[in-house]
């Protein structure tokens, strides 16, 4: 997440964004964007790696190039694989500036309210979060979520502990809209490891739902967790599974590479021996329950939208005129029988069976401080 102010925000502009119409905003950003793109895309990446940043090893091989396929920023973006250890990375890594470019308008500005819409409406999958930690404290006190977002984890999980006091923490102001709809008890704002100690052995239970795969240096995050949580508390951890055998059924198009966002894809062996190492125990390891029964929906999905003009956004030189815009939508209609069979197949044929066919998108660990 960045940590930066939008053009639109209620607090920088004169009527609050809701009320402004979203061609309205998009051109109010593109002057920014396009001064940005006119400064070369170089700067929007580290030099190229030639070890592996989890077990250091030089054996690398490309296992994906792809682009941007959610926003449709331009870029164009590489997963290379250690051969020595199974380790993903993306490879040459975004910098600082990529990563505030890349996450602009994403989980902000002109995409909060549809990534809020999106995660506010996803309470089941919320509850069995919150429920996968009962077997092992059936009622902690405290709780920490990192990566919290607008918080709808929070909210949800308290209807499983109603006991438990929730916080938050975030690189975005989502956090501190969380706070003020009460969803979390405390919102902190910042960089987990940066904050980890001043909340020193202050939680029970510290979760990271799909967050590790979005920093950049996993092993420090590790750290600032086993900080953070009390001796014999837990460590919740739920990342997407790259050893999915949809990874390579769908290539590209599989949803949780997620690019340029996703850093890192770590093997669930890589994680339970990180863990250990770092003195925690791992009491459970789920596949079957984080899967999210959305692989060929999501796969259709993008595969229409990546054929289709391209919809207005600031990162584009101009609006598209009429004829795009109605052959995007023609298009995007031709498409709904694949989307609705790819619905059916992904929860009723799919999901029942996910891991026993090794398509789980997802594993969740739960360990506990020593």
């Amino acid at each position: 997440m960045t940590d930066q102010t939008t053009a639109g925000d209620p607090a920088e502009s004169a009527e609050p964004a809701e009320s402004v119409k979203p061609a309205e905003r998009i051109a109010g950003l593109r002057p920014a964007y396009q001064a940005d793109l006119a400064a070369g895309l170089e700067r929007f990446f580290e030099p190229r790696r030639t070890d592996c940043p989890w077990c250091g090893a030089r054996e690398l091989s490309t296992r994906l190039r792809t682009t941007d396929l959610l926003q449709h920023k331009p870029g164009r973006f590489v997963l290379d694989r250690c051969e020595r250890c199974g380790h993903t990375f993306q490879n040459p890594r975004l910098s600082a500036q990529g990563l505030e470019f890349y996450y602009r308008d994403f989980y902000d500005g002109l995409g909060e309210k549809k990534l809020g819409d999106t995660f506010g409406g996803r309470t089941k999958m919320y509850r069995g979060r919150a429920e996968s930690m009962l077997p092992h404290d059936p009622a902690p006190k405290t709780w920490l979520d990192v990566g919290t977002g607008h918080g709808h984890f929070c909210a949800a999980a308290r209807e499983v502990l109603p006991g438990t006091v929730f916080d938050g923490l975030d690189f975005t102001d989502g956090v501190e809209l969380a706070e003020r709809e009460g969803r979390v008890e405390r919102g902190y704002r910042g960089d987990f490891p940066d904050l980890a100690s001043e909340l020193t052995a202050r939680y029970d239970v510290v979760s990271m739902f799909h967050y590790l795969e979005h920093s950049t240096d996993p092993d420090r995050e590790l750290r600032a967790a086993r900080e953070t949580v009390r001796p014999g508390g837990h460590l919740l951890i739920e990342v997407p599974d790259p050893e999915s055998r949809y990874a390579r059924l769908l290539g590209r198009w599989w949803l949780p590479w997620l690019q340029p966002q996703h850093l890192h894809l770590v093997p669930v062996a890589n994680l339970r021996e990180r863990l250990t190492s770092l003195g925690f125990t791992v009491v459970a390891e789920q596949h079957a329950e984080p899967h999210d029964p959305v692989d060929l929906l999501a796969g259709v999905w993008l595969a229409l939208d990546h054929a289709a003009p391209r919809d207005d956004a600031p990162w584009l030189p101009r609006p598209p005129g009429a004829l795009r815009r109605t052959l995007r939508g023609t298009l995007l209609v031709a498409g709904i029988p694949a989307l609705v069979v790819a619905t059916l197949l992904d929860r009723f044929a799919v999901r029942p069976l996910s891991h026993r066919l090794g398509v789980s998108n997802a594993y969740r660990l739960v360990a506990r401080r020593d």
